[in-house]
């Protein structure tokens, strides 16, 4: 069996250090970084365990059922992503592998409490994200956004259907209003297919639409394609799929 270990900055090994999946690895040396503020490496064989969009399609779904099952909505996952974001700040490119890590961690990691300067701060729409600031932008915006719905009162039961978020006069946010995806295990599963696709009809959860699209954005055909680095462009864009894509 394979085994990857976690090491701190001098060599030694860290606490529960041992680990049979590479994205484990990662994600446990990415929530010591964050709750130390020491590094972390991982050592073990190198290839990926996400080498395709299939690959990090499944790992995202997979992660996105067990942050729901564990009570984890979806405000408490996007404040323990931005913290594990945080991490990779001033990096230009993400490992698919880092990628999913990232995901496993936020759904761990304290996510502390929102801020009310969320709600009131003033982001800017950019058409291509393509920064880690800009990727913050949208998380945040969507926190804000999910603050605003939560002061409304219980969602209305056809809001998955599509519903716009009640935000304030003149506010500007990072992201368009409308909202489709409440919840962890749909906003990963709708971020991750919308993005890179990766979706297999058999897996029950969407299947292809003929014809002309009314999404917002072409669906990505099914299928499995290589994925190397990921850059923040597509950590945006997972972001906004998995608010507005269905």
């Amino acid at each position: 069996m394979e085994t990857w270990e976690v090491r701190r900055a001098d060599g030694e090994p860290a606490a529960g250090s041992a680990f049979d999946d590479r994205v484990a690895a990662l994600a446990h040396a990415l929530r010591l970084r964050v709750e130390t503020g020491a590094d972390h490496r991982v050592d073990g064989p190198g290839e990926p365990a996400c080498a395709t969009n299939r690959d990090l399609y499944r790992r995202l779904v997979a992660e996105g059922v067990r942050i729901r099952g564990s009570g984890r909505d979806l405000a408490a996952f996007l404040r323990g992503w931005r913290l594990a974001g945080r991490a990779f700040d001033g990096r230009e490119w993400l490992e698919a592998d880092e990628v999913a890590a990232m995901i496993v961690a936020a759904g761990t990691l304290d996510p502390g409490a929102d801020d009310p300067a969320w709600r009131s701060a003033q982001y800017e729409y950019v058409e291509e994200p393509a920064t880690f600031a800009e990727w913050e932008a949208i998380v945040l915006s969507q926190l804000a956004d999910l603050a605003d719905f939560a002061e409304q009162g219980p969602l209305d039961p056809m809001a998955s259907f599509g519903t716009d978020a009640p935000r304030p006069e003149g506010c500007r946010r990072a992201t368009m209003r409308r909202w489709y995806n409440f919840d962890p295990r749909t906003y990963l599963e709708c971020g991750v297919a919308g993005t890179l696709g990766g979706w297999d009809e058999e897996d029950g959860l969407r299947i292809p639409v003929p014809g002309p699209y009314t999404l917002l954005r072409p669906e990505p055909e099914p299928g499995h394609h290589p994925v190397g680095v990921l850059g923040w462009d597509v950590l945006a864009e997972l972001a906004r799929c998995g608010q507005e894509y269905e």
